[in-house]
């Protein structure tokens, strides 16, 4: 149940008709989740997600990109390229600290499979893999997360409103003490969306600023580490990647309204991406043409704003959506009790 089904309503701009990051036309997400024992004490309480860019090849039409560090402490895969190029060149994936190798593989075959030119006739491919650690539920250390599971969740992906929750990647992560996971939300701007979507696993309790909506005296968990969170960032308005970079920078207030403070042990990060122009592979044309948005109307103030609510909605769409959850070590994470 996303928050405003629950009369929660966040900022002022519109959400798009799903409140998701499929808002955005072409864009997909797919998950697959694993839960299940692994022996008497470890428990596999995972998963992986896979945001595509468009329908097509994101290798063969790549997408203007950027990505923002809010805070550090992450292990992703593919943001040095994407920085220094302004493309996407693959799905982001999304999965835990220690499932990012295998996901990276897994992604990798599924590419080259695609694209049987890469690494032979052509140059190689930029995989894109997030993460967040959910090793209070899951047993991380046996590795449950394998390359098949990247290939599944890419397969699975669809433009239909997102599963949020404890699912894919978000099945074992928490949030302010509480089953954190997969939220997403959109923004109306102009003619233009931007859609979310979160994989949330910071925050204490006592830090959340919605701790008003809370309906019994149930506490959350404290031992917890500082966490972290994935943002993904969608839009089909035609911004270049420096403007894709200024609107990611946004998404800092909306996860500061919810009360993270971008803890030292936080892996804090933004990845933004625009479909309105594919960029072909292969193009032996010098130059090429593109639009892009002025920044001294108002349209983008309007983005900075969609940014901080849509991150900010996002973030409570994974709390109001996530179920009770039991892990490894008989470990259980309570579901947020909203009124």
């Amino acid at each position: 149940m996303k928050v405003r089904d629950r009369g929660i309503l966040i900022g002022t701009l519109s959400p798009g008709n799903k409140n998701c990051i499929t808002d955005v036309d072409g864009v997909k997400v797919g998950h697959v989740t694993l839960d299940y024992p692994i022996n008497d004490t470890d428990y596999a309480c995972t998963g992986v997600t896979a945001i595509l860019p468009h329908e097509g090849s994101p290798f063969q039409e790549k997408v203007t990109a950027a990505s923002y560090v809010i805070n550090g402490f992450g292990k992703t895969t593919g943001l040095v390229q994407l920085n220094e190029l302004g493309v996407l060149e693959s799905p982001i994936m999304l999965t835990n600290t220690f499932g990012v190798p295998a996901v990276t593989q897994g992604t990798l075959e599924y590419m080259l499979k695609q694209n049987p030119e890469i690494g032979d006739t052509t140059g190689t491919v930029n995989v894109v893999v997030g993460e967040c650690n959910d090793s209070y539920l899951n047993s991380i250390r046996h590795f449950p997360v394998k390359p098949e599971h990247a290939i599944e969740a890419i397969r699975k992906a669809t433009d239909e409103a997102v599963v949020e929750g404890a699912v894919g990647a978000g099945k074992g992560m928490i949030c302010f003490g509480h089953k954190g996971g997969i939220g997403t939300s959109s923004r109306i701007v102009s003619e233009y969306t931007l859609g979310c979507l979160v994989l949330s696993n910071f925050g204490k309790e006592e830090e959340f600023k919605y701790s008003h909506l809370k309906d019994d005296e149930t506490e959350g968990l404290s031992e917890t580490s500082d966490g972290s969170i994935m943002i993904v960032l969608a839009t089909d308005a035609p911004l270049s990647d420096r403007q894709l970079l200024r609107v990611a920078k946004r998404c800092g207030i909306g996860l500061g309204r919810t009360g993270s403070h971008f803890g030292n042990g936080s892996g804090d990060i933004v990845i933004a991406f625009s479909t309105a122009h594919k960029i072909p592979h292969f193009n032996e044309k010098e130059t090429e043409i593109r639009t892009q948005l002025r920044e001294d109307l108002p349209v983008m103030n309007e983005f900075f704003t969609a940014a901080a609510e849509a991150a900010e909605e996002a973030i409570l769409n994974s709390l109001s959506s996530a179920d009770t959850t039991k892990g490894r070590n008989g470990h259980t994470v309570k579901a947020f009790p909203f009124k």
